[in-house]
């Protein structure tokens, strides 16, 4: 999904475009998926050897450790593309700097900002620059 933000209007708005990624997704694997394995594991055991209990309680704080992990890196990923788009919002208008294909500095207003992918994209003049090629902010001359 593509959201442009144009500025002139002085507000901006931006829409969520993030997929939320759940540890499902990273591991393959769910906390029901590991309950089902952990109880089918103590239906079938072999009754002249128990497994210690303590066991099965490390491996489910273990599972509900990456799981909260996953999460916090998620969130954190999250917040990183909220602070990009924020970022670029704030160019709209501003003189920036930044390489052409030959490594020669352009310098040109920011028009608007566009959020697809995981990093910004900056319209200035004709050309769509990446966030991360931008060199050098000013405010705009005039």
């Amino acid at each position: 999904m593509t959201t442009p933000i144009a500025g002139g209007s002085g507000t901006t708005s931006a829409g969520a475009t993030s997929a939320a990624s759940g540890s499902a997704a990273t591991t393959g694997m769910d906390q029901d998926t590991f309950l089902k394995l952990l109880v089918a594991q103590l239906k079938y055991q072999d009754p002249s050897k128990p497994v210690d209990s303590s066991q099965f309680m490390s491996q489910t704080a273990q599972f509900t450790m990456v799981e909260q992990l996953t999460s916090l890196a998620s969130g954190q990923g999250d917040l990183l593309a909220a602070q990009l788009r924020l970022g670029a919002s704030n160019l709209i208008g501003r003189t920036v700097t930044y390489p052409d294909a030959d490594d020669n500095l352009i310098t040109g207003v920011v028009a608007s900002a566009t959020f697809s992918g995981s990093s910004p994209t900056l319209r200035v003049g004709n050309t769509d620059v990446p966030l991360s090629s931008v060199r050098e902010v000013r405010t705009a001359a005039g």
